[in-house]
């Protein structure tokens, strides 16, 4: 792990507290996901690729890149 800090050019200490929040927010995500649906019911499969679709746009647009469509 200390040759990705490296790479990385930081600190193990900030690589080990990242990874740690990231899997943190994730956790809370999982938990909101599973409450919302314990009350309105699962989530459909038109629901589901709305929302990957405006995950992958905003992707896009974080990475400065360009939309794309995979239909």
């Amino acid at each position: 792990m200390s040759d990705a800090a490296k790479e990385e050019g930081v600190p193990l200490s900030r690589l080990v507290a990242s990874a740690a929040e990231r899997e943190l927010r994730l956790r809370a995500g999982r938990a909101v996901v599973q409450e919302w649906q314990a009350e309105h019911g699962a989530f459909t499969p038109e629901e589901l690729a709305s929302a990957r679709a405006e995950m992958a746009a905003a992707d896009a647009e974080y990475l400065g890149g360009t939309e794309t469509s995979a239909a």
